[in-house]
This record gives structure tokens, C-alpha cells and sequence, in this order.
């Protein structure tokens, strides 16, 4: 119990300084902070989902929580709150677990550095737990994954594109 009240402690700790514009804990101290509070206290059972869950091949945890591009502040709070608890029921730091706010596509260009929504980046710990677009793909399918899916896609609608242009516009 007492570690699952130091995860609340910490999204206070990160909301609080996001809201007076001051340096926000790094997600690795917050993590440690979880983890070192679950040694202290008895452990309970407990289980949480993830939206995906990758093991890797040399034994590294992935969790990912995937959202969607424009997150409210209470979204962008309550996603960090999972994150830990990956961490906190798996035991583990990184780089042996790895939580992540994953956006399937960033919606203001292909770099990181386009992304424009500053609710997203004042209310996470955007650098370090944020991954989006070709970083997420990346991920789970390496290397080439991303423009591949891109390729797909583009397939798809040469193919498709008139049909769903005809469903959209008779509602067949």
C-alpha cells in the first residue's frame, strides 16, 4: 500500500511542478522512489493491464499505454500513474522494464521535435516516457517497421480509397 501511495505522491510531486512551471522530477527518480517504497512495505497482489506488452528477446520489458495525440491534463497525469505501476508490479527499473506513452503517429510532422501540443509536454515526462510515430513502431517491430506501416497504408488506400470515398458519401 505504501508504494501505491508514493505513485500518488509523485503525479502530485510532477503536477505541482508542471502547474508552477518549475523542474519536474526526472521518470527515472520517480520510478525509484516507487520501487524503493515497495520495500518497505508488506507486498500485496495486485494485477494491471497494459495495452501491449513486448518481451524482448534479451529479456527487457516493455509496457506500452497507448493513447491518443492531444491528451487533456488528466490523461496526461493519469497514463504516468500506470507507467509506475509497470514498474512497481514487475519489480524493475530501467533499462530491464520500460514503460511508455506511445502515440501511434504524431499529428505535427515526422519528428519529435514538430509535436506542438504543450499540454502533452508540460503534464508528462515527455522526453523520457513519451515515444510517438516511428519511435513506437520502431519498437515493437524494428527497424523498418514504421515505413512499412506507412507503405501499407498508402496500399491500401490506392485500392480502397474510391470504395470508402463512395461509403462515406452513399452510407454503404
Amino acid at each position: 500500500m505504501e508504494a501505491i501511495n508514493e505513485i500518488e505522491r509523485q503525479i502530485a510531486l510532477f503536477e505541482q511542478s508542471a502547474d508552477n512551471n518549475a523542474n519536474k522530477p526526472a521518470f527515472e527518480e520517480m520510478i525509484e522512489a516507487v520501487l524503493e517504497a515497495q520495500k518497505t512495505n508488506h507486498l500485496v497482489r495486485r494485477s494491471v493491464k497494459a495495452d501491449l506488452y513486448v518481451l524482448s528477446p534479451d529479456g527487457r520489458k516493455f509496457f506500452f499505454e497507448i493513447q491518443g495525440s492531444k491528451p487533456n491534463k488528466g490523461q496526461c497525469l493519469e497514463v504516468i500513474q500506470r507507467l509506475l505501476r509497470y514498474h512497481l508490479l514487475c519489480g524493475l527499473s530501467r533499462p530491464d522494464a520500460q514503460s511508455y506513452y506511445a502515440m501511434a503517429y504524431n499529428p505535427y510532422g515526422p519528428n519529435r521535435s514538430d509535436y506542438k501540443l504543450s499540454v502533452a509536454r508540460k503534464y508528462t515526462p515527455f522526453e523520457q516516457a513519451v515515444i510517438m510515430g516511428h519511435e513506437f513502431w520502431n519498437i515493437i517491430g524494428g527497424e523498418t517497421a514504421y515505413e512499412e506501416l506507412l507503405d501499407i497504408y498508402q496500399e491500401i488506400g490506392r485500392e480502397k480509397g474510391n470504395y470508402m470515398l463512395d461509403a462515406l458519401a452513399f452510407g454503404f
